[in-house]
């Protein structure tokens, strides 16, 4: 098994955890899995599990493949990778709402 970085756009849901007027949210994850795309099945089955909306999902590879793009990945994200790989579980390390811009929806034009 190995460690994919993985960044899963959300829509809403109900439900779903998010601030209110956040129109979505961006999620950095670690998730273990003989391969990419074990890890994305995986990583989007729990998290509609936890009745978020996952929309896409963006791989950036394991540990040795982003150092080998020439990623600065410090030791907390290396903590939380060894984490994953141990507890076989996909982590969250970092979520990101969105909002629409307020003056754009103001705006008739848009």
């Amino acid at each position: 098994m190995k460690v994919f970085t993985l960044v899963v756009e959300l829509g809403r849901r109900s439900g779903d955890g998010l601030p209110d007027g956040a129109t979505g949210a961006g999620l950095v994850c670690y998730a273990p899995g003989q391969d990419e795309a074990e890890a994305v099945r995986e990583t989007v089955a729990i998290l509609k599990q936890a009745e978020m909306a996952p929309l896409d999902v963006t791989g950036y590879g394991t540990l040795e493949e982003r150092l080998e793009e020439g990623h600065e990945i410090d030791d907390d994200e290396r903590a939380l990778m060894d984490r994953a790989l141990e507890e076989n579980a996909v982590i969250i390390a970092q979520m990101t709402p969105y909002f629409a811009d307020e003056a754009s929806q103001d705006d008739p034009r848009h």
